[in-house]
């Protein structure tokens, strides 16, 4: 885990990755650069008896390649690397995976004392004890309102993003597991009685997208009932404006989280690019952000 930055880098203090024995590689702290160094130390960390070790990357010189690479993020990235095994029940992986299953953010404390390896974090880092806190929200979790062929690259792009996704229809036939990611939940169940199956406060975000006139209207009507802070159609706005007509007053609260048509103005009409502009305008709501080009808020 990244511990403490300085400068431009890739990631910042707080990213994790993991390293198994067998070589796997889960998530990214650098571009590429770091990795395989990493993994070396990793496998080191995993043979041996010492808990973790600290690994500092200074690329702050541009001139001077690393490995044969020239970096040029010009930035320092220290990393903690933590054995995780059965010895140490898995944690602090089994308490992450826990507080995510429960939808609840967690923080947790690692007092690095192993000799040198404390000194080193004291001084670069100035680590109050040697104790690092990590702090880890839950991730978004999303509700697709209608399975059909478009909905998949929306829950994919989700998945890919490690959002918790769930799919609900009223079509049997929709409801396929083997049309969508592995860790999406699907339900099936008939729109009128969404609020009824599941709890729609849990959710960050919910997008109406069943194409089915009626079913889009109930599933409004259960969002609107609900707090769910972003709600998405998938349509014209004269459907909108049917659709809304049609709810009467329980219009009035869904209209300030409403968005549609659904999706930022990313140009493209095929279904994965319409699932792009879908999930990255919720992306930039659920984090705040006001999803403008990087160029134009960079100097602000």
């Amino acid at each position: 885990m990244v511990i403490a930055t300085q400068g431009s880098t890739y990631r910042k203090a707080g990213a994790l990755m993991l390293f198994s024995s067998a070589g796997q590689r889960c998530g990214l702290l650098s571009g590429g650069c770091l990795e395989g160094d990493l993994q070396e130390h990793a496998l080191q960390l995993l043979l041996g008896d010492a808990r973790c070790m600290v690994k500092t990357y200074d690329s702050r010189s541009s001139d001077d390649p690393v490995w044969g690479l020239g970096l040029g993020c010009e930035g320092l990235m220290q990393i903690l690397l933590l054995r995780v095994d059965q010895s140490t029940s898995w944690e602090p992986l089994a308490s992450l995976f826990a507080a995510e299953r429960e939808r609840r953010n967690t923080a947790f404390s690692i007092n690095i004392h192993t000799g040198a390896v404390s000194a080193a974090a004291s001084a670069i880092t100035g680590l109050r004890d040697g104790c690092f806190t990590l702090v880890a929200e839950t991730p978004p979790a999303l509700l697709i309102c209608g399975a059909g062929p478009d909905a998949e690259p929306v829950a994919a792009l989700a998945a890919l993003l490690g959002w918790q996704v769930t799919v609900v229809d009223h079509r049997p036939a929709y409801i396929d597991a083997g049309r969508f990611p592995k860790t999406a939940r699907l339900i099936q169940v008939d729109a009128s009685e969404l609020a009824a199956s599941l709890t729609p406060e849990d959710f960050d975000a919910a997008v109406v997208m069943s194409h089915h006139l009626i079913a889009d209207g109930r599933y409004l009507g259960a969002l609107a009932r609900s707090s769910v802070p972003y709600v998405g159609l998938l349509g014209p706005a004269a459907r909108r404006e049917r659709l809304i007509a049609e709810l009467g007053d329980a219009a009035k609260d869904l209209r300030v989280r409403l968005r549609a048509p659904v999706g930022l103005d990313l140009g493209g009409r095929s279904p994965e690019a319409i699932a792009l502009s879908i999930v990255a305008e919720i992306q930039a709501v659920v984090h705040g952000r006001p999803g403008m080009p990087f160029s134009a808020v960079v100097d602000r």
